[in-house]
């Protein structure tokens, strides 16, 4: 999410009003059934069928297919990035802070099926808020990897050549061109990355 794995968007479930906590255990059940089957292949009588409600259930979380499947995509990595940021939080030094984001990172995506990482590459809606949250992730790294040298953890290196491969490589997995590249799974290639990088940067 990938990704210092954020945004500030309040889409989702609206929560006023009677039916809120309704509505709010229904998006839940929304968000496991995409993250794990996809969601290009649905419908939203599917959808309806799925979660046994009506559709008029369900455009009460949103007004469309699309807006709901954004609207999935914007609650999923909202909710990741809190569980990233507190496990790099648990930890004490920047070494071990970088070390708890990128495997953070792959254990936030690793639940997360091929088809619904297929699909969020083919609806520019949901990729514009992967590849946002992709952004963010990399200038996330880079200001770990700043804190790394600036203790002396790290070795001197070009701080901001650093962030740009490790970006790129980001981007890459993002695209889904690492998966098609090598066959790894996101959270996979993020593993991989943690590994390469932290022995890069190591005294």
């Amino acid at each position: 999410m990938g990704h210092v794995i954020e945004t500030s968007e309040t889409i989702g479930p609206k929560q006023t009003g009677r039916g809120a906590a309704r509505r709010s255990e229904l998006f839940e059940e929304l968000v496991g059934l995409l993250t794990q089957e996809g969601f290009a292949h649905l419908t939203l009588d599917d959808l309806a069928a799925r979660l046994r409600c009506s559709k008029r259930t369900l455009y009460g979380l949103a007004d469309s297919k699309e807006q709901l499947v954004r609207a999935v995509v914007v609650h999923f990595f909202r909710n990741a990035t809190v569980r990233v940021e507190a496990a790099v939080a648990a930890e004490p030094g920047p070494a071990d802070r970088l070390a708890a984001y990128l495997r953070a990172v792959a254990a936030q995506l690793a639940p997360l099926s091929p088809r619904f990482f297929e699909d969020v590459a083919g609806f520019e809606p949901a990729s514009e808020v992967y590849e946002r949250n992709t952004r963010a992730a990399a200038r996330r790294v880079e200001q770990l990897i700043e804190e790394g040298v600036a203790a002396g953890e790290f070795r001197e290196v070009h701080v901001a050549f650093a962030a740009d491969v490790i970006s790129s490589v980001m981007v890459r997995i993002q695209q889904r061109q690492v998966a098609t590249a090598t066959g790894l799974a996101d959270a996979e290639a993020y593993a991989h990355l943690a590994e390469l990088l932290l022995h890069g940067l190591s005294r």
